[in-house]
Protein backbone atom coordinates (compact mmCIF):
# COMPACT_ATOMS: atom_id res chain seq x y z
CA UNK A 1 0.00 0.00 0.00
CA UNK A 2 1.75 3.54 -0.92
CA UNK A 3 2.70 5.25 1.79
CA UNK A 4 0.08 8.17 2.80
CA UNK A 5 2.77 11.21 2.88
CA UNK A 6 -0.28 13.67 3.42
CA UNK A 7 -1.52 12.95 7.10
CA UNK A 8 0.55 11.23 9.92
CA UNK A 9 3.46 9.60 7.04
CA UNK A 10 7.10 9.67 7.62
CA UNK A 11 8.96 13.55 5.73
CA UNK A 12 9.96 13.42 2.90
CA UNK A 13 13.49 13.49 2.18
CA UNK A 14 14.93 16.47 0.01
CA UNK A 15 18.32 17.77 0.35
CA UNK A 16 18.30 21.70 -1.13
CA UNK A 17 21.70 23.52 -2.04
CA UNK A 18 20.83 27.29 -0.96
CA UNK A 19 23.71 28.50 -3.12
CA UNK A 20 22.90 26.98 -5.89
CA UNK A 21 19.83 26.45 -9.02
CA UNK A 22 16.80 27.82 -7.94
CA UNK A 23 14.71 26.16 -5.32
CA UNK A 24 11.59 25.53 -7.82
CA UNK A 25 13.77 23.87 -10.01
CA UNK A 26 16.00 21.66 -7.31
CA UNK A 27 12.51 20.68 -5.61
CA UNK A 28 11.15 19.50 -9.29
CA UNK A 29 14.04 17.68 -10.25
CA UNK A 30 14.22 15.98 -6.57
CA UNK A 31 10.72 14.24 -6.93
CA UNK A 32 11.21 13.71 -10.85
CA UNK A 33 13.76 11.52 -9.63
CA UNK A 34 12.04 10.03 -6.89
CA UNK A 35 9.66 8.96 -8.78
CA UNK A 36 10.91 7.37 -11.97
CA UNK A 37 13.05 5.34 -9.96
CA UNK A 38 10.07 4.37 -7.67
CA UNK A 39 10.45 5.44 -4.45
CA UNK A 40 7.76 7.47 -4.89
CA UNK A 41 5.20 4.90 -6.22
CA UNK A 42 2.41 5.27 -8.14
CA UNK A 43 -0.55 6.57 -5.79
CA UNK A 44 1.13 7.33 -2.95
CA UNK A 45 -0.10 11.06 -1.68
CA UNK A 46 3.06 13.81 -1.58
CA UNK A 47 2.96 16.09 1.52
CA UNK A 48 0.90 18.84 1.59
CA UNK A 49 1.80 22.55 0.13
CA UNK A 50 1.79 24.17 3.38
CA UNK A 51 3.24 21.17 4.96
CA UNK A 52 6.21 20.59 2.59
CA UNK A 53 7.10 24.19 2.83
CA UNK A 54 7.38 24.00 6.62
CA UNK A 55 9.84 21.01 5.89
CA UNK A 56 12.12 22.42 3.49
CA UNK A 57 11.85 26.18 5.20
CA UNK A 58 10.63 27.31 1.85
CA UNK A 59 7.46 29.55 0.78
CA UNK A 60 4.53 27.75 0.07
CA UNK A 61 4.21 29.20 -3.11
CA UNK A 62 7.12 27.56 -3.91
CA UNK A 63 5.92 24.29 -3.42
CA UNK A 64 2.42 25.05 -5.06
CA UNK A 65 4.65 25.97 -8.17
CA UNK A 66 6.37 23.26 -8.26
CA UNK A 67 3.10 21.14 -7.71
CA UNK A 68 1.86 23.12 -10.88
CA UNK A 69 5.02 22.44 -13.20
CA UNK A 70 4.64 18.67 -12.20
CA UNK A 71 1.00 18.27 -12.72
CA UNK A 72 1.74 19.79 -16.10
CA UNK A 73 4.18 17.30 -16.74
CA UNK A 74 2.08 14.56 -15.83
CA UNK A 75 4.34 13.35 -13.02
CA UNK A 76 1.79 13.75 -10.42
CA UNK A 77 -2.21 14.50 -10.17
CA UNK A 78 -3.60 16.56 -8.29
CA UNK A 79 -7.96 16.79 -7.44
CA UNK A 80 -9.64 18.40 -5.05
CA UNK A 81 -10.64 16.73 -1.39
CA UNK A 82 -7.64 13.72 -2.85
CA UNK A 83 -4.76 16.25 -2.61
CA UNK A 84 -1.61 15.69 -5.13
CA UNK A 85 -0.53 12.27 -5.65
CA UNK A 86 2.24 10.00 -8.17
CA UNK A 87 0.58 9.68 -10.95
CA UNK A 88 0.75 6.04 -13.11
CA UNK A 89 3.82 6.55 -15.82
CA UNK A 90 3.46 4.73 -18.87
CA UNK A 91 6.34 1.84 -19.04
CA UNK A 92 5.28 0.22 -15.86
CA UNK A 93 8.10 -0.62 -12.68
CA UNK A 94 10.69 2.27 -13.49
CA UNK A 95 12.92 1.12 -10.89
CA UNK A 96 13.29 -2.06 -12.72
CA UNK A 97 13.61 0.13 -16.28
CA UNK A 98 16.56 2.02 -14.53
CA UNK A 99 18.58 -0.76 -13.76
CA UNK A 100 18.34 -2.30 -16.74
CA UNK A 101 16.40 -5.25 -15.35
CA UNK A 102 13.63 -7.20 -16.93
CA UNK A 103 10.53 -7.88 -14.86
CA UNK A 104 10.18 -11.65 -14.65
CA UNK A 105 7.44 -13.47 -17.07
CA UNK A 106 4.45 -14.26 -14.42
CA UNK A 107 4.46 -18.09 -12.90
CA UNK A 108 1.37 -19.76 -13.47
CA UNK A 109 -0.58 -19.51 -10.04
CA UNK A 110 0.24 -22.44 -7.94
CA UNK A 111 -3.16 -24.43 -6.65
CA UNK A 112 -1.55 -27.53 -5.07
CA UNK A 113 1.96 -26.89 -3.21
CA UNK A 114 3.45 -30.56 -2.63
CA UNK A 115 6.73 -28.81 -1.39
CA UNK A 116 8.29 -30.74 1.17
CA UNK A 117 8.44 -28.54 4.79
CA UNK A 118 5.28 -27.38 5.56
CA UNK A 119 2.85 -28.68 8.31
CA UNK A 120 -1.07 -27.50 7.80
CA UNK A 121 -0.73 -23.41 8.50
CA UNK A 122 -4.54 -23.55 8.85
CA UNK A 123 -4.22 -26.43 11.89
CA UNK A 124 -1.78 -23.72 13.68
CA UNK A 125 -3.70 -23.62 17.67
CA UNK A 126 -3.21 -19.60 17.07
CA UNK A 127 -6.34 -19.13 19.92
CA UNK A 128 -4.42 -21.43 22.14
CA UNK A 129 -0.65 -19.79 21.41
CA UNK A 130 -2.46 -16.71 22.38
CA UNK A 131 -3.86 -17.57 25.75
CA UNK A 132 -0.10 -18.77 25.95
CA UNK A 133 1.44 -15.37 25.42
CA UNK A 134 -1.16 -13.93 27.60
CA UNK A 135 -0.67 -16.08 30.62
CA UNK A 136 3.65 -15.57 29.75
CA UNK A 137 2.64 -11.79 29.84
CA UNK A 138 0.71 -11.86 33.47
CA UNK A 139 2.42 -14.12 35.08
CA UNK A 140 6.50 -13.63 33.69
CA UNK A 141 8.40 -11.68 36.44
CA UNK A 142 9.39 -8.30 36.11
CA UNK A 143 12.95 -10.47 36.15
CA UNK A 144 12.25 -12.46 33.44
CA UNK A 145 12.16 -9.75 31.34
CA UNK A 146 16.16 -9.12 30.94
CA UNK A 147 18.03 -11.55 29.23
CA UNK A 148 17.65 -14.95 29.76
CA UNK A 149 20.48 -17.39 31.44
CA UNK A 150 22.79 -18.23 28.40
CA UNK A 151 21.41 -21.83 27.56
CA UNK A 152 17.73 -19.93 27.56
CA UNK A 153 14.59 -20.27 29.75
CA UNK A 154 14.92 -22.71 32.60
CA UNK A 155 11.42 -23.17 32.58
CA UNK A 156 11.44 -24.29 28.98
CA UNK A 157 14.47 -26.58 29.26
CA UNK A 158 12.98 -28.28 31.93
CA UNK A 159 9.40 -28.76 30.09
CA UNK A 160 11.16 -29.47 27.04
CA UNK A 161 13.43 -32.05 28.56
CA UNK A 162 10.35 -33.83 30.37
CA UNK A 163 8.21 -34.16 27.14
CA UNK A 164 11.64 -35.52 25.65
CA UNK A 165 11.39 -38.18 28.21
CA UNK A 166 8.28 -38.85 28.11
CA UNK A 167 7.16 -38.98 24.09
CA UNK A 168 10.88 -39.60 22.34
CA UNK A 169 12.40 -41.88 25.15
CA UNK A 170 15.05 -39.52 25.73
CA UNK A 171 17.33 -39.00 29.42
CA UNK A 172 18.52 -35.24 28.98
CA UNK A 173 17.74 -33.18 31.72
CA UNK A 174 17.30 -29.25 32.08
CA UNK A 175 20.80 -29.09 32.55
CA UNK A 176 21.35 -30.85 29.13
CA UNK A 177 19.63 -28.39 27.05
CA UNK A 178 19.45 -25.21 25.29
CA UNK A 179 16.88 -22.58 23.75
CA UNK A 180 17.51 -21.57 20.26
CA UNK A 181 16.05 -19.92 17.56
CA UNK A 182 14.94 -23.24 15.38
CA UNK A 183 17.05 -26.80 14.59
CA UNK A 184 19.37 -24.34 11.76
CA UNK A 185 20.55 -22.21 14.53
CA UNK A 186 20.81 -25.18 16.49
CA UNK A 187 22.76 -26.78 14.15
CA UNK A 188 25.06 -23.89 13.13
CA UNK A 189 26.53 -23.83 16.76
CA UNK A 190 26.55 -27.38 17.19
CA UNK A 191 28.94 -27.48 14.25
CA UNK A 192 31.52 -24.79 15.79
CA UNK A 193 31.44 -26.73 18.50
CA UNK A 194 32.86 -29.97 16.70
CA UNK A 195 35.15 -27.85 15.02
CA UNK A 196 36.47 -26.67 18.04
CA UNK A 197 37.01 -30.25 19.30
CA UNK A 198 39.53 -31.41 16.39
CA UNK A 199 36.45 -32.61 13.93
CA UNK A 200 36.93 -31.88 10.44
CA UNK A 201 34.21 -33.76 8.44
CA UNK A 202 30.58 -34.80 9.10
CA UNK A 203 28.79 -37.61 7.23
CA UNK A 204 25.54 -36.31 5.84
CA UNK A 205 23.02 -39.19 4.41
CA UNK A 206 22.64 -39.25 0.53
CA UNK A 207 20.04 -38.24 -0.19
CA UNK A 208 19.20 -36.15 2.48
CA UNK A 209 17.80 -32.97 3.58
CA UNK A 210 18.65 -29.85 0.98
CA UNK A 211 21.55 -27.17 2.18
CA UNK A 212 23.07 -29.30 4.79
CA UNK A 213 26.16 -29.97 2.85
CA UNK A 214 26.21 -26.03 2.70
CA UNK A 215 25.69 -25.00 6.42
CA UNK A 216 28.05 -27.74 6.97
CA UNK A 217 31.01 -26.27 4.29
CA UNK A 218 29.67 -22.75 5.84
CA UNK A 219 31.04 -23.92 9.12
CA UNK A 220 34.48 -25.16 7.88
CA UNK A 221 34.10 -28.41 7.68
CA UNK A 222 33.96 -31.52 4.87
CA UNK A 223 30.77 -32.84 3.82
CA UNK A 224 30.84 -36.66 3.54
CA UNK A 225 27.83 -38.16 1.48
CA UNK A 226 26.82 -41.28 3.03
CA UNK A 227 24.58 -43.19 1.15
CA UNK A 228 20.69 -44.48 2.20
CA UNK A 229 19.17 -47.52 1.92
CA UNK A 230 15.42 -49.34 2.89
CA UNK A 231 17.53 -50.20 6.40
CA UNK A 232 18.24 -45.55 7.19
CA UNK A 233 22.11 -44.44 7.11
CA UNK A 234 24.69 -47.28 5.59
CA UNK A 235 27.09 -47.53 8.58
CA UNK A 236 29.36 -49.48 6.48
CA UNK A 237 29.79 -47.14 4.28
CA UNK A 238 30.25 -44.59 6.94
CA UNK A 239 33.09 -46.51 8.92
CA UNK A 240 35.06 -45.97 4.83
CA UNK A 241 34.98 -41.82 5.58
CA UNK A 242 37.17 -39.61 7.70
CA UNK A 243 33.49 -38.67 9.26
CA UNK A 244 33.68 -38.61 13.08
CA UNK A 245 30.37 -36.63 12.89
CA UNK A 246 27.39 -37.50 11.18
CA UNK A 247 24.23 -35.90 11.02
CA UNK A 248 20.92 -38.28 10.61
CA UNK A 249 16.67 -38.51 10.50
CA UNK A 250 16.76 -41.43 12.09
CA UNK A 251 12.70 -41.91 12.88
CA UNK A 252 11.73 -40.92 9.55
CA UNK A 253 14.64 -40.58 7.31
CA UNK A 254 14.16 -37.06 4.99
CA UNK A 255 13.14 -37.84 2.43
CA UNK A 256 13.20 -41.56 1.43
CA UNK A 257 10.26 -41.90 4.43
CA UNK A 258 12.38 -45.14 6.20
CA UNK A 259 13.36 -45.52 9.59
CA UNK A 260 16.87 -46.41 10.74
CA UNK A 261 16.87 -50.43 11.79
CA UNK A 262 17.53 -51.77 15.13
CA UNK A 263 20.88 -53.12 13.68
CA UNK A 264 21.77 -49.79 12.71
CA UNK A 265 21.18 -47.99 15.52
CA UNK A 266 23.19 -49.83 17.39
CA UNK A 267 26.05 -50.03 14.89
CA UNK A 268 25.71 -45.99 14.72
CA UNK A 269 26.18 -45.92 18.49
CA UNK A 270 29.48 -48.63 18.45
CA UNK A 271 30.84 -46.26 15.11
CA UNK A 272 30.80 -43.08 17.20
CA UNK A 273 32.52 -45.20 19.97
CA UNK A 274 34.69 -46.08 18.25
CA UNK A 275 35.72 -43.01 15.88
CA UNK A 276 35.53 -40.93 19.37
CA UNK A 277 32.76 -38.84 16.90
CA UNK A 278 29.16 -37.41 17.56
CA UNK A 279 25.86 -38.34 16.33
CA UNK A 280 23.56 -35.08 15.15
CA UNK A 281 19.93 -36.56 15.52
CA UNK A 282 17.48 -34.05 13.74
CA UNK A 283 13.96 -35.16 15.48
CA UNK A 284 12.38 -33.42 13.31
CA UNK A 285 8.50 -34.95 12.68
CA UNK A 286 8.75 -38.29 14.47
CA UNK A 287 5.33 -37.46 16.68
CA UNK A 288 3.76 -37.79 13.54
CA UNK A 289 3.36 -41.99 13.65
CA UNK A 290 0.43 -43.68 11.46
CA UNK A 291 0.95 -47.47 11.29
CA UNK A 292 3.56 -48.11 13.72
CA UNK A 293 5.20 -47.33 17.21
CA UNK A 294 6.80 -44.45 17.37
CA UNK A 295 10.72 -44.68 17.15
CA UNK A 296 12.43 -43.58 20.45
CA UNK A 297 15.26 -41.12 20.15
CA UNK A 298 19.19 -41.89 19.79
CA UNK A 299 19.82 -39.70 22.32
CA UNK A 300 18.36 -41.87 24.82
CA UNK A 301 20.12 -45.31 23.49
CA UNK A 302 23.69 -43.05 23.61
CA UNK A 303 23.32 -39.44 25.63
CA UNK A 304 27.21 -39.43 25.54
CA UNK A 305 27.48 -39.99 21.57
CA UNK A 306 24.01 -37.96 20.33
CA UNK A 307 23.23 -34.42 20.15
CA UNK A 308 19.52 -34.20 19.84
CA UNK A 309 18.24 -30.99 17.04
CA UNK A 310 14.02 -30.25 17.68
CA UNK A 311 11.78 -27.80 16.93
CA UNK A 312 8.44 -26.76 16.80
CA UNK A 313 8.56 -25.73 12.84
CA UNK A 314 6.60 -29.35 12.11
CA UNK A 315 4.59 -29.16 15.04
CA UNK A 316 2.96 -25.73 15.37
CA UNK A 317 4.39 -23.62 13.15
CA UNK A 318 8.22 -22.60 11.32
CA UNK A 319 6.91 -18.59 12.30
CA UNK A 320 7.49 -19.60 16.20
CA UNK A 321 11.23 -19.67 16.05
CA UNK A 322 12.33 -21.76 18.92
CA UNK A 323 14.28 -24.70 18.81
CA UNK A 324 16.57 -26.56 21.38
CA UNK A 325 19.81 -28.99 21.69
CA UNK A 326 20.05 -31.54 23.97
CA UNK A 327 23.41 -32.48 24.43
CA UNK A 328 26.32 -34.31 25.90
CA UNK A 329 27.21 -32.13 29.54
CA UNK A 330 31.12 -32.40 27.76
CA UNK A 331 29.96 -30.41 25.08
CA UNK A 332 27.38 -27.89 26.62
CA UNK A 333 29.93 -25.44 27.62
CA UNK A 334 31.34 -24.45 24.23
CA UNK A 335 27.60 -24.85 22.85
CA UNK A 336 26.83 -21.81 25.50
CA UNK A 337 29.76 -19.95 24.20
CA UNK A 338 28.94 -20.31 20.59
CA UNK A 339 25.33 -19.26 21.33
CA UNK A 340 25.92 -16.20 23.73
CA UNK A 341 28.66 -14.87 20.76
CA UNK A 342 26.26 -15.60 18.23
CA UNK A 343 22.96 -14.69 19.26
CA UNK A 344 20.81 -13.89 22.53
CA UNK A 345 18.02 -16.75 21.54
CA UNK A 346 14.37 -16.62 21.38
CA UNK A 347 12.44 -14.03 22.65
CA UNK A 348 12.02 -14.80 26.34
CA UNK A 349 8.55 -14.08 26.66
CA UNK A 350 7.91 -16.72 23.47
CA UNK A 351 9.88 -19.55 25.32
CA UNK A 352 7.85 -19.36 28.53
CA UNK A 353 4.49 -19.39 26.28
CA UNK A 354 5.71 -22.31 24.86
CA UNK A 355 6.66 -23.69 28.24
CA UNK A 356 3.06 -22.99 29.03
CA UNK A 357 1.73 -24.18 26.08
CA UNK A 358 3.48 -27.88 26.77
CA UNK A 359 2.12 -28.13 30.49
CA UNK A 360 -0.95 -26.85 29.70
CA UNK A 361 -1.84 -30.14 27.28
CA UNK A 362 -2.83 -27.54 24.62
CA UNK A 363 0.29 -28.59 22.58
CA UNK A 364 -0.49 -32.04 23.35
CA UNK A 365 -4.37 -32.05 22.09
CA UNK A 366 -3.28 -30.52 19.08
CA UNK A 367 -0.78 -32.95 18.07
CA UNK A 368 -3.42 -35.40 18.35
CA UNK A 369 -5.54 -33.66 16.39
CA UNK A 370 -3.48 -32.75 13.87
CA UNK A 371 -2.20 -36.16 13.55
CA UNK A 372 -5.22 -37.43 12.84
CA UNK A 373 -5.86 -35.04 10.02
CA UNK A 374 -2.60 -36.23 8.35
CA UNK A 375 -3.56 -39.47 8.86
CA UNK A 376 -6.86 -38.84 6.84
CA UNK A 377 -4.93 -36.82 4.17
CA UNK A 378 -2.19 -39.97 3.74
CA UNK A 379 -4.89 -42.26 3.16
CA UNK A 380 -6.38 -40.21 0.11
CA UNK A 381 -3.00 -39.61 -1.24
CA UNK A 382 -2.01 -43.35 -0.80
CA UNK A 383 -5.47 -44.27 -2.21
CA UNK A 384 -5.33 -41.76 -5.35
CA UNK A 385 -1.53 -42.66 -6.20
CA UNK A 386 -2.32 -46.91 -6.17
CA UNK A 387 -5.06 -45.84 -8.42
CA UNK A 388 -2.84 -43.98 -10.90
CA UNK A 389 1.05 -45.49 -10.32
CA UNK A 390 0.25 -48.90 -8.94
CA UNK A 391 0.33 -50.85 -5.78
CA UNK A 392 4.29 -50.40 -5.07
CA UNK A 393 4.49 -47.17 -6.57
CA UNK A 394 4.33 -45.18 -2.76
CA UNK A 395 7.17 -45.63 -0.01
CA UNK A 396 7.50 -44.08 3.61
CA UNK A 397 3.73 -43.23 4.37
CA UNK A 398 4.00 -44.97 8.21
CA UNK A 399 5.03 -41.84 9.74
CA UNK A 400 5.84 -38.04 8.90
CA UNK A 401 4.01 -35.91 6.04
CA UNK A 402 5.83 -36.73 2.64
CA UNK A 403 6.29 -39.56 0.90
CA UNK A 404 8.40 -40.42 -1.91
CA UNK A 405 6.58 -41.73 -5.38
CA UNK A 406 8.45 -43.57 -7.90
CA UNK A 407 7.85 -42.87 -11.21
CA UNK A 408 7.71 -44.61 -14.65
CA UNK A 409 11.76 -45.12 -15.65
CA UNK A 410 11.26 -43.46 -18.86
CA UNK A 411 10.31 -40.10 -17.86
CA UNK A 412 12.80 -37.52 -16.52
CA UNK A 413 12.36 -36.04 -12.87
CA UNK A 414 13.19 -32.28 -13.95
CA UNK A 415 10.84 -32.83 -16.39
CA UNK A 416 7.51 -33.77 -14.44
CA UNK A 417 8.54 -31.25 -12.22
CA UNK A 418 8.36 -28.85 -15.28
CA UNK A 419 5.04 -29.94 -16.77
CA UNK A 420 3.52 -29.76 -13.35
CA UNK A 421 4.44 -26.12 -12.95
CA UNK A 422 2.32 -25.69 -15.84
CA UNK A 423 -0.71 -27.47 -14.02
CA UNK A 424 -0.45 -25.65 -11.20
CA UNK A 425 1.41 -27.73 -9.41
CA UNK A 426 4.11 -27.56 -7.36
CA UNK A 427 6.58 -30.91 -6.45
CA UNK A 428 10.40 -31.82 -6.33
CA UNK A 429 12.43 -34.60 -7.32
CA UNK A 430 14.17 -36.58 -5.26
CA UNK A 431 17.30 -35.79 -7.48
CA UNK A 432 17.09 -32.31 -5.77
CA UNK A 433 17.93 -34.13 -2.68
CA UNK A 434 20.72 -35.73 -3.40
CA UNK A 435 23.98 -35.06 -2.71
CA UNK A 436 25.97 -36.97 -5.50
CA UNK A 437 25.47 -37.44 -8.94
CA UNK A 438 24.95 -41.89 -8.96
CA UNK A 439 22.62 -42.32 -11.04
CA UNK A 440 18.92 -43.83 -9.95
CA UNK A 441 15.46 -44.05 -11.27
CA UNK A 442 13.24 -40.95 -10.96
CA UNK A 443 10.93 -39.93 -8.17
CA UNK A 444 9.40 -36.93 -6.45
CA UNK A 445 8.91 -36.27 -2.95
CA UNK A 446 5.36 -35.40 -2.10
CA UNK A 447 4.34 -33.33 1.33
CA UNK A 448 0.69 -33.55 2.18
CA UNK A 449 0.49 -31.38 5.35
CA UNK A 450 -0.62 -28.17 3.65
CA UNK A 451 -3.23 -29.60 1.35
CA UNK A 452 -6.83 -30.22 1.83
CA UNK A 453 -8.30 -33.70 0.69
CA UNK A 454 -10.29 -32.03 -2.08
CA UNK A 455 -6.94 -30.55 -3.09
CA UNK A 456 -4.70 -33.90 -2.94
CA UNK A 457 -7.23 -35.51 -4.92
CA UNK A 458 -6.70 -32.86 -7.91
CA UNK A 459 -3.58 -32.57 -6.82
CA UNK A 460 -2.28 -36.12 -7.62
CA UNK A 461 -4.54 -36.46 -11.27
CA UNK A 462 -2.60 -33.37 -11.97
CA UNK A 463 0.66 -34.88 -11.03
CA UNK A 464 -0.53 -38.00 -12.96
CA UNK A 465 -0.99 -36.04 -16.36
CA UNK A 466 2.60 -34.25 -16.03
CA UNK A 467 3.93 -37.98 -16.31
CA UNK A 468 1.65 -38.68 -19.36
CA UNK A 469 3.20 -35.76 -20.89
CA UNK A 470 6.61 -36.82 -20.29
CA UNK A 471 6.46 -40.23 -21.34
CA UNK A 472 10.01 -41.27 -23.33
CA UNK A 473 11.97 -38.43 -22.06
CA UNK A 474 14.18 -40.19 -20.10
CA UNK A 475 16.24 -42.59 -22.37
CA UNK A 476 18.09 -45.13 -19.70
CA UNK A 477 18.39 -48.87 -18.70
CA UNK A 478 16.29 -49.37 -15.10
CA UNK A 479 18.85 -48.41 -12.06
CA UNK A 480 18.32 -49.46 -8.88
CA UNK A 481 15.57 -47.48 -6.63
CA UNK A 482 16.96 -45.69 -3.72
CA UNK A 483 14.88 -48.02 -1.21
CA UNK A 484 17.10 -50.56 -2.03
CA UNK A 485 14.83 -53.13 -3.81
CA UNK A 486 17.07 -55.13 -6.69
CA UNK A 487 15.79 -54.43 -10.14
CA UNK A 488 16.42 -56.52 -13.36
CA UNK A 489 17.97 -54.18 -15.84
CA UNK A 490 16.81 -54.90 -19.18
Amino acid sequence: MPVDWGRNGPDLTITLDRTGAPLTVQIQEHLRVAIREGRLAAGERLPSTRRLADHLGVSRGTVVEVYEQLVAEGYVDSAVGSGTRVAQLPGGDRRQRNQGTLTPPAMPTVQFDFEYGIPDLRSVPLRDWAWAVGEATRTLPTAGLGDDEPAGSRHLREVITAYHRRVRAGCATADDAMVVSGFRQGLVFALATLGRTGIDAVGLEDPGPREHDLIVERAGLAAVPVPVDADGLDVAALHKTPARAVLVTPAHQCPTGVALSPSRRRALVAWADEVDGVILEDDYDAEFRYDRQPVGSLQGLAPERVIALGSVSKTLAPAIRIGWILAPHRLLDALTEEKQLSSRGAPGLDQEALALLIESGRFDRHLRRVRDLYRARRDVLARELTTLFGPDSLRGLAAGCHAVLSLPTDVAEDAVVEAARSLAVRISGLGRYRLTRTPADPALLLSFGNLTEHQLVDGVHAIAEAVRRCRGTRQRPTLPRWSGTPTTTP
